[in-house]
């Protein structure tokens, strides 16, 4: 059973319509009213007259991670297979989930998203400071995440085989807009494999409640806590491998180098005299050496990205 999760928060304008695109494919529709000012809930369930919509509310607002997660849990407590995520602005195509959740259905993913950045036309219509912000979060998130195939992190269309939701820790996942990041970095915990789907965006007259100052001052921190945690679990805790040993001696050699260096550099500025040769050798060899066994460990953390679906093992 295809199941569709459709967060909702002042998109009481777009809301109908969007459900109204959904196709046959899909058995079952989650509108999740998120403390709505604008009572999305109660407009769907007064105009709305598909059978397949159910409408759930959250009684303090959650953010877009919460109400996507209160949907989830119903979802997962009715019996879904695949779990849509929509936003009801109307920027994400409904008739593109055939194709989002294809690679589910046969098995070969376990966690598919839309990207926006696949054909090139369709960046033409994307407000230019989101093609740059959504550029930079990319490259941080292959980073954090370790999905180097991954492109457009933050992107919301998204669909999940319910045997990888059922492994995530729900209640620890971020509930604001920091929300699809994590996912990313859930999923690379249980080594979930993740696959992305071109798609285009519309950019209309909705209003986003995201603000540039919240992206600057929270994410920064999260996706630290985030990346510390990912290498822990995967090349220490889980497994110590190739990776690990290049990483681990790597970092030591780098830090090593660049403090020895550092501080004869100050030494030398401080008393007016050159440092000798076997000095600065012994500051450049371990930073070279330290330099080389990190690209070592990136490379075998490009090539680590998850493979084996969890719903086929």
């Amino acid at each position: 059973m295809i199941s569709v999760v459709i967060p909702c928060y002042k998109v009481k304008d777009q809301i109908l319509q969007v459900i109204s695109k959904i196709g046959t494919e899909v058995q079952k529709i989650y509108v999740i009213d998120d403390c709505c000012p604008e009572h999305s809930g109660k407009f769907v369930e007064e105009n709305c007259q598909d059978s397949r919509v159910s409408v759930l509310y959250n009684k303090a607002n959650k953010g877009v991670g919460g109400a996507v997660i209160t949907g989830y849990k119903q979802a997962i407590s009715d019996g879904a297979e695949i779990i849509v995520k929509l936003d009801g602005d109307g920027q994400m195509n409904p008739l593109l989930i055939p194709r989002l959740v294809k690679s589910l259905l046969n098995g070969t993913a376990d966690y598919c998203k839309g990207n926006r950045f696949f054909h090139i036309e369709s960046l033409t219509g994307m407000p230019k400071i989101r093609l740059f912000g959504n550029s930079i979060l990319s490259l941080i998130n292959k980073m954090v995440n370790g999905y180097w195939n991954v492109v457009d992190p933050t992107n919301g269309f998204t669909a999940i085989h319910c045997k990888a939701l059922k492994l995530l820790p729900l209640d620890k996942i971020d509930n604001r807009y920091f929300f699809e990041s994590d996912m990313l970095f859930r999923l690379s915990t249980i080594r979930a494999v993740v696959k992305d789907v071109a798609m285009d965006s519309v950019y209309n007259d909705e209003n986003s409640n995201l603000r540039i100052c919240r992206v600057l001052f929270e994410f920064p921190f999260k996706y630290f806590s985030r990346f510390i945690k990912r290498i822990f679990y995967n090349y220490l805790l889980r497994d110590f491998n190739a990776g690990s040993v290049q990483l681990f001696l790597g970092s030591l050699l780098f830090l090593f180098g660049f403090i020895f260096g550092l501080y004869h550099w100050f030494m030398s500025y401080k008393s007016f005299a050159l440092a000798s040769s076997g000095t600065v050798m012994l500051a450049a060899l371990p930073l070279i050496l330290g330099f080389q066994l990190l690209l070592g460990a990136l490379n075998f953390d490009v090539q680590n990205i998850p493979q084996i679906p969890i719903q086929d093992e």
